[in-house]
Parts: C-alpha cells; structure tokens; sequence
C-alpha cells in the first residue's frame, strides 16, 4: 500500500484549515485502492475530514490534528443532512466504508478547553458540569463501517461524543487514551450505537460524561438493527457518571456485552444499566471490576444545567417510563455481577416499574465498602430520566423493586467511619419475586 504524506498534498501547521489538503490525501489513497495517509509531527488545525475505504490515517509521534472550532469549516458544501449530519456533525467522519482504520502515537485534539467555561456555578466545589459557549462538534462519527480498527492514538480534550460508531461491524479498538476534561457535559468515550461485533481493550478512557455507553439510538436502529457481542477489557475508566452505560436510548435490543478486568476509577456508578424506549437488554455479563463510586457536585441557577447522574452507586438498574411516556419501555434479563471490589457512597440500585420487566439478575462474589469519598450529602434516589427523577430516600446496602429472579451469593458489605447519616439498613425489597440472598453478611 502507498504512503501519502499530507505535507505532499499542502498541509501545513500554519494553515487556519488543513482539511481540505488533507482530503485530497485521503481520495488519493482510496483511489489507489487503500493506502496509507501519514501525519507528520507538528500542529495541523483542521474543519472535517471524511476517511474512505481502506484507507490508515496514521498520525506520528509528535502529530495532532487539531479540530477547528469554526463552524463554517463544518458545513460542507452538499453535506448529506439526512445521515445524522455527518459533514456538520464531526472532526472526522466515515459512512458506508470498509477497512478504515486510524493509528499511531499522535493526538487528536477537540480543543473542549476553548469552548467549557467555568462559572462557579456549584458554589466552589469544582466539580458541575461545565457551561459552555460556541459551537461544539463531535469528536468522530463512524457509520456503517465494516473492518474499523482504531489503535494507539491519543483523543484529547472533546467538547463531544469522542467516538461515535453507528451501525459498525467487526470493530477493534486497542491501547486509546481519551483524555477529555472531566467536567465536560456530553463529552462521552466510546459509543458504539447499533454496532455488531465489537472489541475495546487495554485503553484509558478519561471523561466527564459516561466513559463507554452502548446504545441503540432511534435513527441508527431503523438503519442496522441491534447493538450486540461487545466485548471491553482490560481498561481504566473513569467518569463523572458512568463508566459503562447501557441504554438510556433502546430502541433496539442490546445482547451479549461482557465487560471485564477493568479498573473504576472514581466514577458517579460503575455500571448502569437503563431501558426506556422498547428494546430488550439481555445476556449482559460484568465481572472482575476494582475502583471507586461516589457522588460529584451539580449545578444550580443556571437556566440550563445539565447535571451528572448518579450518586455513588456500584451496580444501577432501571426500566421505567421516561417523564409523560406510557409507552411499553422493553426489558432487562439475565444480567451477571461477579467478582467485584468497590468502595461506594450508595447502594446497589434494582428497579422496575409494572409492566417494565427486570428479571434474572445475578450478583455473586462481590465485596462492597460502603464509605465517605466527596464531600455531598446522601439520602437522594436518582432514576433520571424518569417521572421519580432525583427524590430523597434513605440508602441501604441493597434496594430491589419490582425484579423477579434476583439470587445474590457471597456477598459482604463493610461500613467505614464517619458514615454518612442516610445509611440505614441492610437489604431493602419491594413487590420483588423468587429473592435468593446466601451468604449475604454484612460486617
């Protein structure tokens, strides 16, 4: 395969946008049938650029493709709308491709710096999502592609979703670092949206919103159906909300995911699992996870605040309708916690409404040290987006509502000192059926 060097192609790191350079490299290489476009060290600000079929964009130690943040650099000249706006919607784009893959030991900078502000709006506790002004675009969006590989580079500093793939297949995502500013609202890692087939291993994914979030959104599942057999391992995770996410958006079924050996670091809930809009969530295992949950600082008085889920919690399960919906919400079955060690402010969280299924959930072998870590008050409930929301209730170690086949066995909850005052009891049901608890201690 040949090498294009976009330097070749008038690139340069005194050009207010390389895009166009830089595209004129990429149609070069898939001309030719695929070939690889190289970037040098050095800064190259850029607007979107569009990868083709087998084509490697492979940045350089010392290389950062640097996302313009002029929205005119965006807004292509016959961007297609209709397709989630890719040209108006991304840094770097794909749709209806095979073997793209993007390499290397550079960076890929959203420059989110520029665009979140601070404005002491949690009272000094540093911690609220950040405000922001301007225009802000996602980081990637990667559509319909067959053979994605993403390996070794660096995503810095997204104002938004950093890697969006809608309706992929047979995805590799190796050895990343995301490293976003972690009071950055709607910055998320890794979303794989409607994707089949999908491997994240060995990355350090740094972010304010969930650190990896499978999903099947509206648009995406009309196009290619479930989201399923998604493996993640081996990675440190850590987010303001969570650090996996399944759901909210299920439009359709999402099955077989395994997330495992991974560490938690101090995330609003390490795993969330939510059902809201009528596909099944099944065949989900969790296992072999360390780390830290606890609750972070939200927003007041602005007129648009945006506010971080969760409240501490380990393991989050929901299906409930969203605020005004009566519409049937879908299901959650056959879930499996194993083998996990976490120190947490909140409970365990199980919760269905009627009508809203959650059934055969399994926790097994898991130590829980429920302790102090920030510096919020307890005692709150959080089921956003819901018509509860965010209500005050007291925290057990267990709550369980509405589930039907929960068994969980040899599990062991410690308390440490100075406990929070809304602790208060141990294991919590309600209108739950076929209850197993063995070996459950509490020391």
């Amino acid at each position: 395969m040949s090498v294009h060097n976009i330097i070749d192609y008038g690139a340069s790191t005194g050009k207010e946008n390389n895009a166009p350079f830089i595209q004129r490299a990429v149609n070069a290489a898939c001309e030719e049938g695929g070939g690889t476009v190289s970037v040098p060290a050095g800064e190259y600000l850029c607007g979107h650029i569009e990868l083709k079929s087998h084509v490697n964009l492979h940045l350089d130690q010392g290389a950062v493709l640097k996302c313009s943040l002029k929205k005119e650099d965006f807004l292509q000249e016959g961007a297609d709308t209709d397709e989630l706006e890719l040209n108006s919607g991304c840094f770097i784009g794909a749709r209806h491709a095979e073997d793209i893959s993007i390499t290397g030991r550079g960076v890929i900078d959203g420059q989110g710096r520029l665009i979140l502000k601070d404005d002491g709006a949690d009272n000094g506790a540093g911690e609220c999502p950040l405000n922001f002004s301007g225009f802000r675009t996602r980081m990637t969006l990667l559509e319909d592609v067959t053979d994605l590989t993403i390996e070794g580079v660096t995503f810095r500093d997204s104002a938004l979703w950093t890697l969006h793939m809608a309706g992929c297949r047979r995805v590799m995502i190796r050895g990343i670092r995301i490293l976003n500013n972690v009071r950055g609202a709607n910055n998320d890692g890794i979303d794989p949206d409607s994707c089949q087939d999908v491997v994240i291993s060995d990355c350090i994914i740094k972010t304010g919103d969930d650190a990896i979030v499978v999903k099947t959104t509206k648009p995406m599942t009309e196009k290619y159906g479930p989201c399923q057999n998604v493996v993640i391992k081996g990675c440190v995770l850590h987010s303001h909300d969570s650090a996996l996410k399944i759901g909210t958006e299920t439009h359709g079924d999402i099955r077989n995911i395994i997330l495992s050996d991974c560490v938690i670091e101090d995330c609003s809930r390490a795993v969330g699992i939510w059902v809201r809009d009528g596909g099944t969530v099944e065949n989900i295992q969790i296992h072999h996870l360390t780390g830290a949950v606890r609750r972070y600082a939200n927003a007041g008085g602005r007129d648009f605040a945006p506010d971080w889920w969760g409240k501490g919690e380990p393991v989050f399960l929901s299906n409930t309708r969203r605020k005004g919906s009566q519409e049937f919400t879908g299901r959650i079955c056959g879930v499996s916690f194993d083998h996990i060690r976490i120190a947490s402010e909140s409970c365990i969280f199980l919760a269905a409404d009627d009508g809203c299924p959650v059934q055969d959930i399994t926790i097994c072998d898991m130590e829980m040290t429920m302790c102090r870590q920030g510096t919020q008050a307890g005692g709150l409930f959080d089921e956003q987006p819901s018509e509860r929301n965010v209500y005050a209730h007291s925290i057990p170690a267990l709550y369980a509502r509405g589930i039907h086949g929960l068994t969980v066995k040899n599990w062991r909850v410690k308390r440490l000192e100075p406990a929070m005052k809304e602790w208060d009891g141990f294991i919590v049901t309600e209108n739950c059926t076929q209850c197993r608890f063995e070996n459950a201690e509490e020391a």
